[in-house]
């Protein structure tokens, strides 16, 4: 079994038209994406309205539930003022330019999908299976806490959007990274492909570039601050 994850796509229309271009050449059984569809790049509606002409099952997200359930708020972390600048925008901007119809799949969207991955049971969520707003980090006191309580073979999760695969007393913990707005140290895309063969688990993050100037002069040409563009650019948001 080889399942594609994708996840934060964060209303990057480019990036998801070629992740999910590379994924047909990849040859796996099913796509799933761990939320947060929307917020920080200009093209929300569009993202959402792919997602669902190719008919992905999709989770909330914490931006995608701010956004479909009209909240204040996306529930994100702010270490600075320029970051906390940066959300404000982000968030009026997605609230005003996403649709009624829009809102209303995000907020409609699950908040978590059990999957059967062969002989494995695998668990997918946003930030982690107790709260959709929770980082867990690699090597972090939260990720131990988490396996202790999992009943499933596999978690798979986003929201920190730095891929890593560990295993912890026989569980396998993923962080399938952010396609549209990448924290791994370049702007090139980044999805998970997720194989169970053999009582095995396996993963291969793979990287995917897309033309980063589109999104950066449709920032320029938005509402949002440009304080977005570096962020897009250099994959260090």
């Amino acid at each position: 079994m080889r399942l594609a994850i994708i996840s934060d796509v964060h209303s990057n229309i480019y990036a998801l038209e070629n992740v999910l271009e590379d994924i047909e050449n990849r040859n796996v059984d099913k796509i799933v994406c761990a939320g947060d569809l929307v917020g920080y790049a200009p093209f929300p509606n569009q993202v959402i309205e792919k997602i669902e002409e190719e008919g992905i099952d999709t989770i909330q997200g914490n931006y995608d539930d701010a956004i479909g359930n009209h909240k204040i708020a996306c529930g994100c972390d702010y270490n600075s003022e320029k970051a906390e600048k940066i959300g404000m925008s982000s968030m009026n901007f997605t609230g005003k330019e996403t649709t009624d119809e829009n809102k209303e799949f995000l907020a409609n969207l699950p908040r978590q999908l059990e999957l059967d991955l062969e002989d494995k049971s695998a668990l997918l969520v946003h930030g982690s299976p107790r709260k959709i707003n929770e980082y867990l980090y690699a090597g972090s006191e939260q990720v131990e806490e988490v396996v202790a309580d999992l009943e499933e073979d596999i978690l798979m999760c986003g929201h920190t959007h730095l891929p890593y695969h560990c295993k912890i007393d026989g569980k396998h913990v993923i962080n399938v990274g952010s396609i549209g707005k990448p924290k791994h140290g370049n702007p090139n895309a980044i999805y998970t492909i997720v194989e169970v063969a053999d009582g095995n688990v396996t993963t291969e993050f793979v990287e995917v570039a897309y033309p980063v100037a589109k999104i950066t002069d449709a920032i320029k040409d938005s509402e949002l601050v440009d304080d977005l563009i570096d962020i897009f650019e250099t994959g260090r948001g």
